[in-house]
């Protein structure tokens, strides 16, 4: 059986490692002079090189070579042992298989072995954030005051699921997504190592499938070349199910034009073409995005020939700053349709029909409602400019103050309610939310934690959305029982009956001010984060 490329080519030296220039020089400073730590926490997206970085660095410190600043030097008994995977002093331990108290009080009791040849025994835990909360618990002291022969290393795809108590414990390394300038040159030396007849533009679709992870690069090069024929565009495109550009520069084209029989011909036209629907929302937003940056003045920030950018520059020109962002929203959240959709191409198409008949996004982040304080509201309204959904005029106008309810004497309770005639608002359900999780954990308590793992998404046609980081996550929740659950729990909270619908979403990063103190998930920062606002003042 063959060994997949992304093995193979598993970098063995330090210089090999793509993209990851800091935490490299920072954990060879470490070997070379000696200071080493208990404990490390590797954390970044798939696929950036975190347990081949990882594996390095336990090689490194076993290394038996007299120069330290050599290591590892890829000679000596451990290190060969490590590159063949028959290092008995480096174990590693994959989290989601082992997430009870009873498997970490079982690693507890062997690390207390010492090493069978090398100087330190060292444990990397792959997905550590997969620990149930009590088996992080009985691994606190371990992690605190390890043997002085044992270090322990953890990688993670989702940092935020990590305890407070465990990261204060490690040495935290931020892996970052790898750039296309970086990943295309490495595709190029695997296929002439590999002698795989490869075409640039194909390496380039690649290297943009591949989102930054230079593992799936690597694979989705292994799987194009698989039939040993030359893998060109066409063919490139074909197995990945992603369309030509030119679709949807057509498609852009016919949005500017306000022409949306064009616009679904030319969806539909690639989705019968094999386009995956999901996949072409990516690239709709992906030219987008290139757009929005030279309308913004940085072409620099465009991945692209001249002539590519020329034409962003001309649909920039046609398009309005907010109007860009407006299409963004709408394209991404079809982008993150669940593929459980009877129809596939419905997310694409209410996309483009939302963003030509002027309708809001299906999922609103920032309703209008009434609170009891007016401190977040004026906020808002003085300090947060918003683009606006249907805006097309060549100017930008100033954010409308939001009205603000005046207090009665008495003062309203902190969780809002609705009258029987009032719509329920997403800052009702938010302010409710606990009271909800509550009446939930009386029921289940595991529907409970599938709750406690998802974010408020919005208000859709009445129904509550629930956005879920994976599709196992989303899966679990969307069973009749766990559903039932929680559409109770809301209607003995709200006192009203509400839907609820599971949706598939990502954890994006917030773009806050570091200098003030903003909720991430409130008003301010859903609106930030999701509808591409920007906060210009502070009251």
């Amino acid at each position: 059986m063959g060994q997949a490329l992304y093995r193979k080519w598993r970098p063995r030296d330090w210089g090999e490692v793509i993209g990851q220039d800091a935490i490299i020089t920072t954990l060879k400073n470490a070997v070379t002079s000696q200071h080493i730590g208990h404990a490390y926490l590797f954390a970044g997206p798939r696929g950036t090189g975190k347990t081949t970085t990882a594996r390095l660095f336990a090689k490194a410190i076993n290394c038996q070579t007299e120069d330290t600043a050599g290591r590892p030097c890829n000679q000596c008994q451990l290190c060969v042992a490590v590159n063949e995977n028959r290092m008995l002093d480096l174990i590693e331990i994959d989290a989601a298989s082992n997430t009870s108290v009873d498997d970490v009080r079982e690693l507890r009791e062997k690390i207390n072995f010492s090493p069978s040849l090398g100087k330190y025994k060292i444990y990397i835990i792959d997905e550590v954030h997969m620990l149930s909360n009590a088996a992080f618990n009985a691994l606190l002291k371990t992690l605190e005051e390890p043997p002085a022969h044992i270090i322990f290393i953890l990688a993670t795809t989702e940092i935020q699921k990590i305890p407070a108590t465990v990261l204060s414990r490690c040495q935290h390394f931020d892996f970052r997504r790898i750039s296309l300038l970086e990943i295309i040159p490495k595709l190029k030396e695997l296929a002439a190592g590999e002698k795989i007849q490869v075409d640039e533009p194909a390496l380039d679709l690649i290297a943009r499938q591949a989102t930054g992870s230079m593992r799936d690069a690597i694979s989705l090069l292994d799987q194009l070349a698989s039939t040993g024929e030359r893998v060109t565009i066409d063919r490139a495109r074909k197995v990945l199910g992603t369309s030509a550009d030119q679709s949807v520069a057509n498609l852009v084209d016919a949005i500017i034009q306000d022409q949306i029989g064009s616009g679904l011909d030319i969806i539909h036209a690639a989705l019968d073409a094999g386009s995956d629907p999901r996949q072409y929302a990516r690239q709709v937003v992906d030219q987008l995005r290139d757009t929005l940056m030279c309308k913004l003045g940085n072409p620099h920030l465009v991945s692209a020939s001249s002539e590519v950018i020329e034409i962003f520059n001309q649909q920039a020109s046609a398009l309005t700053t907010s109007r860009l962002m407006d299409l963004i929203t709408r394209f991404n959240l079809a982008a993150m349709d669940s593929r459980n959709n009877w129809q596939p191409g419905l997310a694409l198409e209410l996309a483009l029909a939302g963003a030509m008949i002027g309708q809001t996004p299906v999922v609103q982040a920032v309703p209008p409602v009434t609170t009891p304080s007016g401190n977040m509201m004026d906020q808002i309204a003085t300090g947060l400019k918003l683009p606006s959904a249907v805006d097309t005029t060549p100017t930008d106008q100033p954010p409308t103050k939001a009205p603000v309810s005046s207090e009665s004497s008495e003062k309203k309770s902190i969780e809002e309610t609705a009258s029987p005639n009032d719509e329920i608002t997403l800052s009702v359900v938010n302010k409710n939310w606990p009271a909800v999780r509550t009446a939930v954990k009386k029921k289940k308590g595991q529907t409970e934690g599938l709750l406690n793992s998802c974010q408020l998404l919005g208000i859709n046609g009445g129904a509550l959305v629930l956005g879920f980081a994976t599709d196992i996550l989303q899966k679990k929740m969307e069973t009749p029982e766990n559903i039932s659950i929680a559409e109770q729990a809301l209607e003995e909270v709200l006192g009203r009956k509400m839907s609820v619908i599971c949706s598939l979403t990502n954890n994006k990063p917030t773009n806050l001010p570091h200098d003030h103190e903003i909720d991430s998930e409130g008003m301010v920062g859903t609106a930030v984060r999701d509808l591409g606002g920007e906060v210009v003042d502070f009251h």
